[in-house]
């Protein structure tokens, strides 16, 4: 029976073209590349290999010929450049080295964690932009051993884990039923490795590491926003054969007492009295990069309360575009006078200056009654339920809690 493994991962058939087994590659690559799909990483290596085979004439009439089983026993020495069985199976049956065609062919370092640092900055910061100086401890390389633990660089693998690191420990759960659980090696703290005493690294104590202090420079940006994030790539903590991890610096942004941001505009609330919303209005608005600027309204131009005005290009600077702003919103709130601001003469006067009042014609006859206004406080329980209490008071007479009723004759 034809082996068609390398056909099924590209899921084309045994008689496709050179061109469509290209186009099924590049889509599978792209779908399950690392960068995109980190958990995919087998799969993309099968891909890689597949195509690698079938995308050359030689070698996809080798396998045609023999298939997997024929490369195994050495049918592949004959097209050339694969070295045997071993490197077939090391790509197709997962074992672990990372993306061996065109990747170079090299094993994938183990990366280590990323250090995460917040960093609490001003809405100034992120308007004008900032350099600011962060003090960080990290793990390094001990350079007296050069990251190997030992005066000797001899080690004894922990016959307690047998070098894994790792304690394997089984937890009974019931008839049949029992739950595997893995540690951290108590012996080896997790290296796999145990370092003689008398053989350890005077600086590190044999933890092949050594502690130091570091000073980051981290750059804010104009227009940078809460919770953008800056890398410093490579600059987390280091372990022997593991790829340091990346600084990460998460922006917090600090309440401002007069603007709030939303995205790239800037809002604030203002209050003027009716004077001024009726009559026009002048004030000053301090901007975040020292600034004054001057905000008029025309006699004229009514104001209400909760109207928006915007000024443009005063917001913040867009982000890589620092020339580019977005705007600025300004919500008025109006403050009205206090009861008998004045006389009956400057209020004829007054109502003389404004619209006529909605004309009023009073009713007659015994249906029309007057009554009074009064201000409500609707945190005032009494005011809200006055009436209502002593509804319920006369109908507790008028009904005993006692529980005699009315007979009915």
């Amino acid at each position: 029976m034809a082996d068609n493994k390398l056909y099924d991962i590209l899921g084309v058939s045994r008689n496709t073209s050179d061109g469509e087994i290209k186009k099924a590659y590049r889509k599978l690559a792209k779908e399950f590349h690392p960068d995109k799909n980190p958990e995919e990483g087998h799969r993309f290596k099968e891909i890689s290999y597949a195509y690698e085979v079938l995308s050359d004439p030689k070698k996809r009439q080798i396998y045609d010929k023999y298939g997997l089983k024929g490369m195994q026993e050495g049918g592949m020495q004959d097209g050339g450049g694969f070295g045997g069985a071993e490197d077939l199976l090391s790509c197709i049956f997962g074992r672990d080295l990372f993306g061996g065609f065109g990747m170079g062919g090299m094993r994938r370092r183990q990366r280590g964690e990323d250090t995460v640092h917040p960093l609490k900055v001003t809405l100034e910061d992120m308007y004008n932009g900032k350099t600011t100086k962060l003090q960080l401890s990290k793990n390094v390389l001990c350079t007296t051993c050069a990251g190997k633990g030992s005066k000797s660089d001899m080690t004894t693998t922990c016959r307690s884990c047998k070098g894994s690191g790792i304690k394997v420990t089984y937890r009974q759960l019931g008839p049949g039923m029992s739950q595997q659980m893995q540690s951290r090696c108590s012996q080896c703290q997790g290296e796999g490795e145990i370092i003689n005493e008398k053989d350890r690294c005077g600086s590190c104590r044999g933890r092949k590491v050594c502690n130091e202090t570091k000073i980051l420079e981290v750059h804010v940006d104009k227009g940078m926003k809460q919770n953008q994030k800056i890398f410093f790539r490579g600059e987390g903590d280091q372990q022997p054969n593991v790829e340091p991890g990346d600084v990460v610096i998460i922006l917090q942004e600090k309440p401002h007492e007069k603007f709030e941001r939303s995205g790239d505009d800037l809002r604030f609330s203002h209050a003027i009295t009716l004077t001024e919303a009726l009559c026009g209005f002048s004030f000053i608005v301090h901007h975040l990069d020292g600034r004054d600027l001057l905000i008029k309204q025309s006699p004229g131009e009514v104001v209400k309360p909760g109207d928006v005005r915007m000024i443009p290009n005063e917001g913040m600077p867009h982000y890589k575009n620092p020339f580019e702003k977005g705007n600025m919103y300004i919500t008025f709130e109006v403050v009205f006078p206090n009861n008998h601001f004045a006389n009956e003469t400057q209020l004829k006067e007054l109502e003389n200056a404004l619209p006529p009042r909605a004309p009023f014609t009073m009713p007659v006859g015994d249906h029309v009654e007057e009554v009074d206004l009064h201000d409500y406080d609707p945190n005032d329980k009494n005011a809200a339920g006055g009436r209502g209490e002593a509804y319920d008071s006369d109908e507790e007479h008028l009904h005993p809690s006692s529980g005699v009723q009315c007979a009915h004759q």
